[in-house]
């Protein structure tokens, strides 16, 4: 198995994107190898790494059908859906509090 080539930051060649470059662009690696990392420095941290993928293999991004979006809006109800009191709380629960604020502080609310 060959070693990945190496490119420092700013220095891909053409043809190399990453994830959200391909994305910005309407594609998607579509199943392809990494082709390459990019690597960028940082000082007493060991440098931050991106993968590179090809893009004239890369393949279009699939569209939304009905059907994924309303697997979408089910997802992010479920996520917003308190599990102690039951209602939409208008935003996405934090895991750490495993409840809306309301809930996760009744004290705190009463004094307000």
């Amino acid at each position: 198995m060959s070693a990945l080539p190496v490119f420092r930051w700013h220095l891909a060649p053409d043809g190399h994107a990453t994830r959200r470059q391909l994305r910005a662009r309407g594609l998607r690696p579509g199943g392809q190898q990494v082709a390459a990392t990019l690597e960028r420095p940082r000082r007493r941290h060991p440098p931050l790494v991106a993968y590179l993928y090809r893009v004239d293999l890369a393949r279009p991004v699939r569209p939304m059908t009905q059907g994924r979006w309303r697997a979408h809006a089910a997802m992010m109800r479920a996520r917003r859906t308190c599990p102690t009191c039951g209602r939409d709380a208008g935003y996405v629960i934090p895991p750490s509090l495993a409840s809306c604020v309301t809930c996760a502080y009744p004290e705190e609310q009463r004094a307000a």
